[in-house]
């Protein structure tokens, strides 16, 4: 997997194989698989300036540091462990 960085102020959609789009926010990175980096809509981007291929690597020490367990936080509504279940005639 590459990373792949959009330089520009805008929004940029990069063409991939399948018919699969990735769309890329200003400043923000995505990732594609090492062959989609020479298809041609990906080369043209990457001559023009408009992203850069961060990531090089290709081994597992390219990845993200070990993973921690524990809770993860959640968005919305947080429901308390009361252990009774549901109350009331269901």
């Amino acid at each position: 997997m590459k990373t792949i960085r959009n330089k520009t102020p805008r929004p940029i959609r990069i063409t991939l194989a399948g018919g699969k789009v990735l769309h890329l926010g200003p400043a923000r990175t995505g990732q594609i698989g090492d062959e989609a980096v020479t298809r041609p809509s990906v080369q043209a981007l990457l001559q023009a300036g408009t992203i850069e291929v961060i990531d090089e690597g290709g081994g597992p020490s390219a990845g993200p540091g070990p993973q921690r367990g524990g809770p993860v936080a959640t968005r919305g509504h947080h429901r308390p462990d009361t252990g009774t279940g549901h109350k009331g005639d269901r």
